[in-house]
């Protein structure tokens, strides 16, 4: 019952939708308890949000300290009369495990624990032979939407207990086309805005008694998406601008509209910090406009900021054990859009490798069950390793 199909199977059949718990961290609990885990079931709260329900469980109160992160809510499943198999049955069929979260990422976590498991068997219940060393898992449910009172706020406990990572693997579906071809190593930041042009308002008959700030607008969109931000850097793509709707809230043609807005997201590189990508920005805004144009940018407040684990001792590592079981040299990456890794790397180095993600948020999400078995082995090397 500890091996990681067995434990993805239970964790699928829990609805567990954000804000939702439906007693997947219960399925958790349960078995790292019985092995020897302190499990602690934390719930944060904020005005205006859904209380969320977290777990963190440790074995070992020494250095070195690794813990394995993750998330056991999901997306919603849409329509499920669509899928094949039910969203939340959990079922094998064909070499396949079929479920929402089956990739994204309760198969991951499952897979982790599974291997401590196993580990820990293999080691009289104790990370090293000398009796030293920890292993942890921090897993929230607050993960697929707002990410308010999940990872953050459960790091911020840990940290307030006295407690310390030395490095943390994350469990997200990393592979882009098979298992073994991708960790992620960091992020990109997200920053998003809105761009205000003010004209006035009049007939469009009488122009000169109107200024219209449609073409302004259009002025300012390719001005501000046609100069790079930056070219890039050593673990990075270069940062992108790009704007996602224009908008003048008219609903007449015969009727100058006196305000437009268009909304942009911006992924940027450790080239910025979100306060001097903001400067620079505006100050590309200032230059285009002069005294002729009045816009402005409001910004939205955002708690993705970039962070990059360089290579080192532990991707080695990884590096190793996805090579010993998959017989592919990983891709070091840093695309794709944000995890809570961007919580995590405040505390300590991390790196995410999880599943194939072909399938996550999709109807029919579904995993190999040899991937799952798989990266059961590759967790098991990365710990082999990393207390060996």
């Amino acid at each position: 019952m500890n091996d990681a199909v067995s434990i993805a199977r239970d964790l699928v059949r829990c609805p567990s939708v954000t804000p939702a718990d439906a007693g997947a961290l219960g399925v958790l609990e349960n078995r790292l308890k019985a092995a020897g885990f302190a499990v602690h079931r934390v719930t944060f709260s904020e005005p205006g949000t859904a209380d969320i329900d977290n777990l963190y469980a440790r074995i070992g109160m020494t250095a070195p300290h690794l813990t394995f992160a993750g998330h056991t809510d999901v997306v919603p499943p849409g329509d499920e009369a669509a899928w094949t198999h039910g969203a939340f049955a959990g079922e094998v069929r064909d070499g396949f495990l079929h479920g929402r979260g089956a990739v994204d990422m309760k198969g991951g976590i499952a897979c982790g624990v599974a291997a401590v498991l196993q580990y820990l068997a293999d080691h009289g219940g104790k990370p090293r032979k000398d009796g030293g060393g920890s292993i942890s898992f921090l897993i929230t449910g607050d993960e697929e939407d707002i990410s308010v009172n999940g990872t953050v706020k459960l790091l911020q406990w840990v940290a307030a207990r006295g407690e310390k990572f030395d490095h943390c693997v994350l469990g997200e579906p990393s592979n882009v086309e098979v298992l073994g071809d991708c960790i992620k190593i960091g992020r990109r930041g997200s920053q998003s805005g809105t761009l205000y042009v003010d004209g006035v308002q009049g007939h469009v008959a009488y122009p000169h008694r109107a200024a219209n700030p449609v073409p302004d607008m259009a002025r300012l969109i390719v001005a501000l998406s046609d100069e790079p931000l930056d070219h890039g850097s050593a673990q990075f793509q270069a940062s992108n601008l790009e704007f996602t709707s224009v908008d003048v809230g008219n609903t007449a043609s015969n009727v100058i509209p006196g305000q437009a807005r268009a909304k942009f997201n911006i992924r940027f590189n450790d080239h910025h910090t979100q306060d001097s990508l903001r400067k620079l920005v505006e100050e590309r805004l200032a230059r285009v406009t002069g005294n002729r144009i009045r816009a402005r940018i409001v910004w939205e407040s955002s708690n993705c900021n970039v962070f990059v684990t360089k290579p080192g001792p532990f991707t080695d590592l990884a590096v190793s054990a996805i090579e010993e079981v998959t017989g592919r040299k990983p891709e070091l990456s840093t695309s794709g859009g944000t995890s809570d890794a961007r919580f995590i790397s405040s505390y300590c180095p991390v790196i995410e490798f999880g599943l194939v993600g072909q399938t996550m948020h999709q109807i029919d999400e579904r995993t190999p069950v040899s991937d799952l078995e798989k990266l059961t082995k590759i967790y098991r090397g990365v710990l082999d390793r990393y207390f060996g």
